[in-house]
């Protein structure tokens, strides 16, 4: 009864919202906050401008592991054509159903800074658990022999793959290679009009000044802050000249 009670506790908005001011103070998270008025639409915790999206749109989801809560419910509400990424076997499984909608399209495939091969890992949590789920680049010693090599292509590669000179909407949760795949957009031509991205510099191989690196950079490059999530790590990003 008092599990319960706590894990009530633990996720309520108050309680979310002391726990990042309390990693802010400390200097383990980054005090982001929205630079423009978006008027957001939420989907599987994603916030994002729906009205920039119909049926033409083109729309990249990197990291999609079991939940295609956010994919399913862009295509239901703006009927963009969505393209999901994610080597791992969870993924596998969860986009091989012939109910998924036309709209969505599903590619075996990482992203990171070069093209060529990535080894994953299932990732260990804090207590030890094994993830049979979540897989990153770090290889924790007890899943070092555990490892899943994957093909792995920059987003301008992917682009040139798949016939696109553009993308509406880009979504990243992949563990940390988002510094890396950025900084190939950042290097490139390409400007996606949104751009919606975990940071994962909780990692201890990271930390908080790489994230704040990388959005100065999407700063200069014309991105503003719309919209940041409870947890301070989920942040979305509109750039100047699409908007």
């Amino acid at each position: 009864m008092a599990i319960a009670a706590w894990k009530r506790i633990e996720t309520s908005p108050g309680y979310r919202r002391a726990k990042l001011a309390l990693k802010r103070l400390v200097g383990q998270e980054l005090n982001l906050k929205p630079e423009l008025h978006v008027a957001c639409v939420n989907d599987g915790g994603w916030q994002y401008d729906a009205t920039k999206l119909d049926e033409n749109s083109i729309v990249y989801s990197f990291g999609v592991g079991d939940n295609i809560d956010f994919d399913l419910a862009l295509i239901l509400r703006t009927h963009a054509r969505l393209h999901a990424f994610d080597p791992t076997p969870t993924a596998l499984s969860t986009c091989d159903d012939g109910a998924l909608p036309p709209e969505f399209q599903f590619h075996a495939w990482a992203v990171a800074g070069q093209d060529g091969h990535l080894t994953l890992y299932p990732r260990v949590g804090k207590s030890g658990a094994v993830s049979d789920v979540v897989y990153t680049l770090v290889a924790d010693e007890s899943v070092r022999d555990s490892g899943l090599e994957v093909p792995a292509y920059t987003i301008p590669t992917i682009l040139a793959k798949l016939g696109h000179s553009h993308i509406d909407l880009l979504k990243m949760d992949i563990e940390g290679a988002e510094y890396e795949a950025l900084d190939q957009v950042l290097r490139s031509a390409l400007r996606p009009q949104q751009l919606l991205v975990e940071f994962h510099h909780r990692f201890s191989d990271i930390g908080p000044d790489r994230t704040r690196q990388l959005i100065d950079r999407l700063r200069t490059a014309g991105y503003r802050i719309f919209a940041v999530s409870d947890t301070g790590r989920e942040v979305s990003f509109l750039h100047k000249a699409r908007g």
